[in-house]
């Protein structure tokens, strides 16, 4: 596996509050980033709980290939993902166990765009446009802070 590094970081009190950006989280095993909405159990889909939910994480080059491809410019925030990562392909990681700098995940499914999300953008065309490649919804197993630059191995 590629060795990347988290890009930046947003978490959301609420379920369709803005993300704000921070430059570091503390992750809690089982539950979810501090200060986020999947966390305190008030996000969208909170309801539904499933492990995979604690954490999001979505490669910066993806983001860079919307507007690439699409001419469509998306703020890191926008993509409602946790982590903005480079440097590592994380569709590799579905069923594998990583760590972001000490904080151990486990990759549980792709996270696939969702009416949710062009809804909230206003920008219906980012659904095909982030057709397997909307990030990674993953499991927290050994909780720490998460910072910015921190190493994904």
């Amino acid at each position: 596996m590629s060795q990347g590094r988290v890009e930046s970081i947003h978490i959301s009190a609420a379920a369709e509050a803005t993300m704000r950006s921070v430059e570091q989280v503390m992750a809690l095993a089982g539950v979810g980033l501090e200060g986020d909405r999947y966390a305190t159990r008030s996000g969208s889909f909170s309801a539904k709980p499933k492990p995979g939910r604690q954490i999001t994480l979505i490669e910066a080059e993806a983001i860079e290939a919307l507007e690439r491809e699409l001419g469509m410019v998306l703020a890191p925030g926008e993509t409602r993902r946790n982590l903005i990562t480079r440097g590592v392909a994380l569709n590799h990681l579905v069923g594998r166990e990583f760590t972001v700098g000490g904080v151990r995940l486990l990759g549980h499914e792709l996270c696939e765009p969702c009416g949710d999300l062009a809804r909230m953008t206003g920008k219906p065309q980012i659904l095909p446009g982030l057709v397997h490649r909307g990030g990674l919804r993953a499991e927290i197993l050994e909780g720490g802070p998460i910072r910015v630059g921190d190493l994904i191995g």
